[in-house]
């Protein structure tokens, strides 16, 4: 039976790729973290990962084990808070949010939980789905599709995608006249828009590129923050969440065009289907998706 100190070696391993940043983790030299790790495959008698210098890369057996250790990790937190003082569920969980949602959303959130610890990553949908498949995340908090099999979502928010502009931009002049426009008319426009693979621009390449004729000058930025600033300074129109640019737009440093066309979509909870939850992901996940008033 393997030892609890090398379920944890293994563990952080296999979601590292690398001895090093998993003593790391877990406080032990890279020595002992070399040592439980060979003690675990012998007892198993049989490999778990591929030495790929530099990295250990999951076979077939260590893909087999990884959700199975994981969640005996989970289950062994557990048991350890399961008598604290107050009753609530102790622990850190390892978040993961989209830049809509971690610049703009989870601090909030995270404000009306004051007794959660948590470590908190924020990048676009598609590394994300990465690093759920991989077990480096508990939950991520996602915009974008996911494109994972391995991965299970559970609707969160709805949310609206507007075609913004700076407030001096020639096409800002018309939301005054009470008519919407076409999409015709951005035709030719500059855009500022994010990376690929971020889940504002798949929506962008999803559902507006292919319906405009003819696109202007693109620049591409790998932060929300700087997409809005870009459109700001009138470097072009961009495709931006209603939620992240609410400020921007009640203080008129950016203004929504009008258009016919609505780009409505929802803010998804993801996490790894074998993902044992455990008592504090279970509360974090009811706690998202209690109504709010």
């Amino acid at each position: 039976m393997p030892s609890f100190k090398q379920l944890q070696v293994f563990a952080s391993v296999a979601r590292h790729g690398n001895l090093g940043q998993a003593a790391e983790e877990l406080f032990l030299s890279k020595g002992a973290v070399s040592q439980a790790l060979g003690e675990l495959e012998r007892r198993l008698g049989t490999p778990l990962f591929d030495r790929v210098h530099p990295r250990l890369q999951l076979n077939d057996q260590g893909r087999q084990l990884q959700p199975l250790a994981e969640a005996v990790l989970d289950r062994v937190q557990d048991i350890r808070h399961l008598f604290d003082e107050g009753g609530e569920p102790q622990g850190e969980l390892r978040l993961g949010a989209s830049q809509t949602i971690g610049n703009y959303l989870l601090p909030g959130l995270l404000a009306q939980m004051p007794g959660l610890a948590a470590k908190v990553r924020i990048t676009n949908t598609h590394n994300l789905c990465h690093l759920l498949a991989h077990f480096e995340l508990d939950l991520a908090l996602i915009e974008g599709e996911n494109h994972h099999s391995e991965l299970a979502t559970a609707p969160w928010l709805d949310d609206e995608m507007l075609v913004v502009a700076a407030s001096g931009h020639p096409l800002a002049g018309r939301t005054s006249a009470g008519t919407k426009l076409a999409l015709n008319d951005l035709n030719g426009q500059h855009w500022v828009l994010r990376e690929p693979q971020s889940g504002s621009r798949e929506q962008f390449d999803r559902e507006l590129a292919p319906r405009l004729g003819t696109l202007g000058r693109v620049l591409e930025l790998n932060t929300l923050e700087a997409v809005m600033q870009g459109v700001e300074a009138g470097l072009g129109l961009t495709l931006v969440s209603r939620l992240a640019a609410a400020d921007r737009l009640q203080s008129g440093r950016l203004v929504a065009l009008p258009l016919a066309q609505g780009f409505p979509r929802q803010l998804r909870l993801a996490w790894h289907k074998q993902k044992y939850h455990g008592a504090l992901l279970r509360r974090f996940i009811a706690f998202c998706q209690a109504p709010r008033g």
